[in-house]
């Protein structure tokens, strides 16, 4: 998941849980909304979070190119 999906779910997750008041039923069992967008809340801040770290280490990896005199040659 992405930093663009994790802010979407976060979003929407507040929408659910802040701004929305819906009384559903599907079937026999009651939606409760605001869990539901808690849930998205915590899924899309556990996301950023990750996505963050994964930016982090990949930023920290570098590559060495050498060329036929084995001289390092920076890549663009």
């Amino acid at each position: 998941m992405g930093i663009g999906a994790s802010i979407v779910l976060i979003a929407v997750g507040a929408i659910l849980r802040f701004a929305v008041t819906i009384h559903s039923n599907l079937g026999s069992t009651h939606v409760n909304w605001n869990i539901v967008g808690d849930v998205l809340m915590v899924v899309g801040a556990i996301g950023l979070v990750m996505a963050l770290i994964w930016m982090a280490a990949a930023s920290r990896r570098t590559t060495t190119v050498t060329n036929g005199n084995y001289e390092p040659v920076d890549r663009p």
